[in-house]
């Protein structure tokens, strides 16, 4: 009679094993949790809520609540050139109104260097589908859109007009200097698009399936 075997565990083929996640302790910062919250905001593209830093930095909701009003009444009380705003359910860095006019002038008297093809074609899209979100816009170019969106705002082509609903993506729309650089009133004057591209009546089939 043959003895039985010891049985080996052994992961199956298909099975994915996690990646080992990455364990800080945020108390252990030179700055602590408020200056990790700081780190995470600088490298966002779009407003993240309390309840995403809270997860990301494993901390309750209530403490990080409490770093970003504190964050908010030191750069105020400092009279630092940015501040933290609550836009769209989410919490982001923007330069704070005061200075608006010093960076208009850097912005757009400094940087007159012409659009690019691909911001050109953004623009577009954001002009004649808007209000739109940023994935949208990549999903009827084919391409990411990220960095050009980007470059749109500092421009001040474009802005935020809100969201999707409650904790939805990010739309986007037209500034009134849009219109002044175009030489327009009112978006009603924009060209017709169908002249120049017959295939709009299915751009938001093209976006529903990039979003598919």
């Amino acid at each position: 009679m043959s003895e039985p075997q010891a049985q080996v565990e052994e992961t199956a083929p298909d099975e994915v094993v996690p990646e080992e996640q990455i364990a800080f302790d945020v108390g252990e910062f030179p700055g602590g949790a408020r200056s990790a919250i700081e780190a995470v905001l600088m490298v966002v593209d779009e407003p993240v809520t309390d309840v995403a830093l809270a997860s990301a930095l494993e901390l309750p909701v209530e403490d990080v609540r409490g770093h970003l009003a504190e964050l908010e009444e030191e750069y105020a009380a400092q009279q630092r050139g940015f501040t933290l705003r609550q836009v769209a359910g989410g919490w982001r860095v923007y330069s704070r109104s005061d200075y608006a006019p010093v960076v208009e002038k850097f912005l757009l008297d400094g940087q007159q260097a012409k659009l690019t093809q691909a911001s050109l074609e953004t623009l577009a899209v954001i002009a004649y589908r808007q209000p739109i979100s940023r994935s949208r816009v990549s999903a009827v170019r084919g391409v990411n859109v990220d960095g050009v969106v980007r470059t749109l705002l500092t421009r001040g082509l474009i802005e935020e007009l809100g969201a999707e609903g409650e904790g939805g993506a990010v739309l986007y729309g037209t500034t009134d200097y849009f219109l002044q650089r175009l030489g327009l009133q009112s978006l009603d004057e924009l060209p017709a698009l169908a002249p120049y591209l017959p295939e709009v009546d299915v751009l938001d089939e093209i976006a529903e399936q990039g979003r598919g």
